[in-house]
C-alpha cells in the first residue's frame, strides 16, 4: 500500500508542476503583460468542470542547442475537450509561458490529435492562439507541424464550425491556421497577425511600421478582413465565442439547437412602416428593420466594421436560427463592392455548409463603379456572391425593401438563382437600372419636358415590384409590417426542403 502512495504521490506532483506550465514566475509576467494563461483561458471558456487535458506530460523530442537539457511538460500547448452550453467542444490553446508558445513537432502532434478528435466525433473545435510561432530550435520539424495542423483545417472545413481567437501573437505561417477556420476574434491591443512583422518588412522594403498598424485588431477588422470580431477584453472574447456557438449546430449533418423564445410569431410592428423613407435618396439604417423583425430584437453581427455597406451576422426567428445578409443603404447607400462581396459570399457559404437558413434583406443600387474597383476585379468578387447564393441549398428567403437595380438585384438571392421565397415591400423598386439613369440612356436627345415626362411613365412601370410580380419573380408583395410574420412561416415552410446539387468532386468558384 505504501508504493501505491508513492506513486499516486509522484504522479500527483508531476500532475502539480505540468499545470505550472511554464512555472509561477512565467505565468506572472504573462499576467503583468494584461494576458490569462492557457488554462484560465479555457477554464473560463468552457462550462466549469468539464475540461479534460489530454497530452498533459508530452515533451518534445530536439537535442539541438541544449534543448535536450531543457524539457517542460505540455511542451507549449494546452489541449482536450469539454462543454459549451453542455454540447461537446474540442480545444487547444498555446501555452505562452513555455518557450513562448512556440510550435513544436511534438505540440503540433497535440493539436492533430484533437483536430481528429473533433472531425471524427463531430463537434466544433476552438483554437486559442498565444504564440511566437515555430520552433527554430527543430527547423523544419516545426514548420512541418503546421502543415499538418493546416491540413487537418482544410479537411474540417464544412464539416465542422472551427473557431480562432488570437489572444496574443500569432506570425508567419502561423497565421494560416486561424485564415483556414471559419470565424475568428481578436482582442484589441492585446492581439496580432501578420505573415511578416515589422522588422522584416523595415529590412526589406525599408518601411517603418508598428504592429498596431501592420496586424492588430483594429487593423484586421476594418481594413483587412481578415477577423471577423474585434473583442475589448480576453473575457469579451470568450464569452462571444460561447455566444456565436449557440447559433450554430455541432456539424454539417446536424440542425442548429431551436431555442425557445417569448417573442409572439405573429406580432407586427406598425413602425417598420415608416423607417423607409419616401425619398428614394434618402439614407436609412437596415439594422432598425432586421432588429424589429428577428426574436427578442437580437442581431449578432459578423464584421460590423468591415465593409459596412453590407451587414451579415446570425439571428434567431421563430426559434430558429438564420443567417442574415443585407444591404446597408446609410454606408455608400448600400451598393455592392469587392469587399461587400468577399464578406457576404464567405458568410453565405458558411451558413450553407451548417444548414443555416438565409434571410436576405435587399436594397441595392447596384455595383461600386470605377477605375479602383474594376482594375481590382469587382467583376471576379462580385461572381462570388451569385456563385454561393445559387450553390447554397439551404431555405434561402429574401425582402425587397427599396431599390433592386440591374446585376445586383440578380445576385441578391433573387428568384432566379434559386431562393425560395421572394417578398417585396410596396415600396421596392425592380429594374435594370434607376429611373433617371434609364431615361437618360433611352431619351438621351429629348429635350428636358419630355425627360420629365418620360421619368414619370418609367417610374409608374418599372419603379415598382409590380412588373416583377406579374411575372412570378416576386411571390407577394407585403406591407413591411408584416415582416416578421411572413418570415417565420416562410421558415416553416422550407423547413423539410430537400435539394442537392449535380454530384461532382466540387465547383470552380471565383476567387
Amino acid at each position: 500500500m505504501e508504493e501505491m502512495n508513492k506513486a499516486f504521490a509522484t504522479f500527483e506532483e508531476r500532475d502539480r508542476v505540468a499545470s505550472l506550465g511554464g512555472g509561477a514566475s512565467k505565468i506572472e509576467i504573462q499576467h503583468e503583460s494584461g494576458k490569462m494563461t492557457a488554462r484560465e483561458r479555457i477554464d473560463m471558456l468552457l462550462d466549469k468542470g468539464t475540461f479534460v487535458e489530454l497530452d498533459k506530460l508530452m515533451v518534445h523530442r530536439c537535442t539541438n542547442y541544449g534543448m535536450d537539457k531543457n524539457k517542460i511538460p505540455g511542451d507549449g500547448v494546452v489541449s482536450g475537450y469539454g462543454k459549451i452550453d453542455g454540447r461537446q467542444v474540442f480545444v487547444y490553446a498555446y501555452d505562452f509561458t513555455v518557450y513562448g508558445g512556440s510550435l513544436s513537432a511534438s505540440n503540433a502532434k497535440k493539436i492533430v490529435k484533437v483536430q481528429q478528435l473533433a472531425l471524427k466525433n463531430g463537434a466544433p473545435i476552438i483554437a486559442l492562439n498565444d504564440s511566437g510561432g515555430a520552433r527554430i530550435q527543430e527547423g523544419i520539424e516545426s514548420l512541418s507541424g503546421y502543415a499538418d495542423i493546416f491540413y487537418q483545417n482544410t479537411m474540417a472545413s464544412g464539416v465542422i464550425p472551427q473557431i480562432s481567437a488570437i489572444l496574443g501573437p500569432c506570425a508567419g505561417g502561423a497565421c494560416y491556421s486561424p485564415a483556414l477556420t471559419d470565424f475568428i476574434f481578436m482582442v484589441k491591443e492585446k492581439s496580432h497577425m501578420f505573415v511578416t512583422g515589422p522588422d522584416v518588412v523595415k529590412t526589406v522594403i525599408h518601411e517603418e511600421v508598428s504592429k498596431e498598424e501592420l496586424g492588430g485588431a483594429l487593423t484586421h477588422s476594418t481594413k483587412s478582413g481578415v477577423a471577423h470580431f474585434m473583442c475589448n477584453t480576453e473575457e469579451e472574447l470568450l464569452m462571444s465565442i460561447r455566444e456565436l456557438l449557440s447559433f450554430l449546430p455541432q456539424n454539417n449533418m446536424d440542425e442548429p439547437q431551436k431555442q425557445s423564445f417569448s417573442d409572439e410569431s405573429n406580432r407586427e410592428d406598425p413602425t417598420l412602416n415608416t423607417i423607409i423613407p419616401s425619398d428614394p435618396n434618402m439614407p436609412y439604417d437596415m439594422k432598425d428593420i432586421i432588429e424589429r423583425v428577428v426574436d427578442e430584437g437580437y442581431f449578432y453581427e459578423v464584421m460590423p466594421y468591415f465593409a459596412k455597406n453590407i451587414i451579415i451576422g446570425f439571428a434567431r426567428l421563430g426559434g430558429r436560427s438564420v443567417g442574415i445578409v443585407a444591404n446597408q443603404p446609410a454606408y455608400l447607400a448600400g451598393v455592392l463592392d469587392i469587399d461587400a462581396s468577399d464578406k457576404a459570399s464567405r458568410f453565405v457559404r458558411f451558413c450553407d455548409c451548417f444548414n443555416i437558413p438565409l434571410i436576405t434583406f435587399e436594397d441595392v443600387p447596384g455595383f461600386l463603379p470605377g477605375y479602383t474597383q474594376e482594375n481590382n476585379g469587382i467583376i471576379r468578387h462580385g461572381a462570388k456572391i451569385v456563385y454561393a447564393f445559387a450553390e447554397a441549398t439551404v431555405p434561402k428567403i429574401t425582402v425587397i425593401t427599396r431599390k433592386a437595380y440591374g446585376g445586383a438585384y440578380i445576385v441578391m438571392n433573387s428568384k432566379q438563382t434559386g431562393a425560395d421565397v421572394n417578398f417585396a415591400y410596396p415600396s421596392a423598386e425592380i429594374a435594370v437600372m434607376g429611373a433617371e439613369g434609364a431615361i437618360n440612356v433611352l431619351f438621351r436627345k429629348a429635350d428636358a419636358e419630355t425627360k420629365a415626362k418620360e421619368l414619370e411613365a418609367y417610374k409608374e412601370k418599372f419603379a415598382t415590384p409590380y412588373q416583377a410580380a406579374e411575372l412570378g419573380f416576386i411571390d407577394e408583395i407585403i406591407l413591411p409590417k408584416q415582416t416578421r410574420k411572413r418570415l417565420i412561416q416562410a421558415l416553416e415552410m422550407t423547413e423539410n426542403k430537400m435539394l442537392t446539387n449535380p454530384p461532382k468532386k466540387h465547383g470552380n468558384m471565383p476567387l
